[in-house]
This record gives structure tokens, C-alpha cells and sequence, in this order.
């Protein structure tokens, strides 16, 4: 596993791996690596000769008031988990490695899809992802890039980016990985308090919920979203900050369920946002 935290270093590393036209699969992430990104890892290799994980946290997509500077990080960590996959090159850059003039000028939006969902209360935050992972991109150029479905708002938008600019980076997504209790999996899940990491399992109850209604019938958007507010109520830790049915590729809320729409929310347990979605 060739690790590199510069550019001219990841260039000499893309030359040796990419010998003989060897394929490029990346999975970007912002490191402190759970189960859930192992999982992109191992799809990335069924898809690509070579393997690459970029760790970076990235301050674009945090706000003022945002948790940039607590963001869990374990860099001997991470790297001991990728040692033990089929990886082939890390790339670690540091903040002025990835924007060596400062915070960018010329950035990537994501138009009015940005105020969809998650963005609505992020505000810049998808304009960050977006403008990070071009970068990557234009970094590695990668055959193949590897995104988790839990943040699924931000897999459509860059899904989107990738056919509206015409990179040629082909975009595959990795379900989602959960706890024995049903918690979607999550770097932040460690800053959940005991009573908070117990409360927290009602939004992925509350979906299943919603999701069992759909599956005997019932197509009311109202209903459903209905369905997760009872779920979540009585957790006086747990408050949701939206709950939404969405069309998959457009993100606009439907008011009739069909298949592929999506439930998604977000929710504050005590002071950790968290976010999970199911697809119906």
C-alpha cells in the first residue's frame, strides 16, 4: 500500500500503480473509517485493478458553527484497517496540499438542488462536497468512485456533477451498514452520550416503520412521514429536523409514494446530527 500526502507524491504513485492501463477505483472519505467504509472498499475492488482511498476533511463543507475542528480523526488507525484490505495507494493530504491558494474561487454548485434536504439547514456544505471530490477526481482520475448510500443526498449530486460536466468517472453506490441495532453507521456516532446511542435506534425504526407501510400498501406520503413522527416522538433526546419523501432524482418531495422513492431524514440526538434514509 503506497500512502502519499502530497501531489507530486500521488503523481509518481498513479504512474507506478497505472502501469500496464491498470483501472483506478476510488472511495473518498474523511477518514476515522468504520465498517461501513470497509464495505465501499471491498466493492471498490470488484470493480477496479487498483484501489484508492483518499482521507481528507474537508473544512468546505463545514459551517461556522460545525464540528470541523472536533471532526473525529485516527490517522494510524485508518491506516492500519486499509493495510489489511485490497488497497493500493492512500492519498492524505493536508489543507493547503488540497488548496494551496486558500479556499477556492471557482467552486462547484449544485444549483437549486442544493437547498434540498440536508442543505436547506447546511448551507455551502454540498457546494464544499462537490468542489472537493472535482478535485479528486481531477487528482486521480479515477475509471470508478465509490459513495455510500447514507448520505445519499450527496451521491445524487455528485452523480449529477459527474454526467453535467462530462467527467467520465462512473459513479456505484454501497448500502448502507448498520448496527446489530439498527443505527446506521457513522463517524459521528461517537460522540452519542450512553442515552443518546440508545435513543438514536428510533430513526432507523421509525424507517423500517415507514417502509413496512409502504410494503402492505400504502402510498400516502402524509402517512408515512406520519409513521416515523410517532416512531420518534416519545425520545425526548431524538429531534427531528426534517422527515421527508423524495423523488430519487430530483430530491423534490412527492405527495404518492412509488418505487425507488426515498424516505429521508435528519435528526439531532442531543448534540450529534444524524442522518438515514431507505429507499422503498
Amino acid at each position: 500500500m503506497i500512502v502519499t500526502r502530497t501531489r507530486s507524491e500521488l503523481a509518481q504513485a498513479l504512474g507506478d500503480v497505472r502501469v500496464g492501463g491498470a483501472s483506478l477505483a476510488l472511495v473518498p472519505t474523511m477518514g476515522h473509517l468504520h465498517r461501513g467504509h470497509l464495505s465501499l472498499v471491498d466493492q471498490a475492488a470488484e470493480y477496479g485493478d487498483v484501489v484508492a482511498v483518499s482521507i481528507f476533511v474537508n473544512p468546505l463543507q463545514f459551517g461556522p458553527s460545525e464540528d470541523l475542528e472536533q471532526y473525529p480523526r485516527d490517522e494510524a488507525r485508518d491506516l492500519t484497517l486499509l493495510g489489511e484490505r485490497n488497497v493500493g495507494l492512500v492519498f492524505l493530504p493536508s489543507d493547503s496540499e488540497m488548496y494551496p491558494d486558500g479556499e477556492p474561487r471557482v467552486t462547484v454548485s449544485a444549483g437549486p438542488l442544493e437547498s434540498r434536504l440536508c442543505g436547506a439547514f447546511r448551507p455551502g456544505h454540498f457546494r464544499g462536497v462537490l468542489t472537493v471530490v472535482g478535485k479528486l477526481f481531477g487528482l486521480l482520475r479515477p475509471d470508478v468512485a465509490v459513495f455510500g448510500r447514507k448520505d445519499l443526498q450527496q451521491a445524487i449530486l455528485i452523480r449529477r456533477m459527474v454526467h453535467d460536466l462530462n467527467m467520465g468517472v462512473r459513479v456505484e453506490l454501497g448500502d448502507i451498514v448498520r448496527e446489530a441495532d439498527g443505527l446506521a453507521m457513522s463517524s459521528r456516532n461517537v460522540y452519542l452520550r450512553p442515552e443518546e446511542r440508545k435513543q438514536a435506534t428510533a430513526l432507523s425504526a421509525a424507517l423500517f416503520a415507514s417502509k413496512r407501510l409502504y410494503a402492505a400498501g400504502e402510498r400516502r406520503a402524509a402517512t408515512l412521514l406520519a409513521e416515523i413522527d410517532r416512531h420518534v416522538v416519545d425520545h425526548d433526546l431524538v429531534e427531528l429536523q426534517y422527515a421527508e419523501a423524495v423523488d430519487p432524482e430530483t430530491l423534490e418531495p412527492v405527495e404518492t409514494v412509488s418505487r425507488g422513492a426515498v424516505l429521508a431524514l435528519a435528526a439531532f440526538c442531543g448534540a450529534t446530527r444524524l442522518i438515514d434514509n431507505v429507499v422503498l
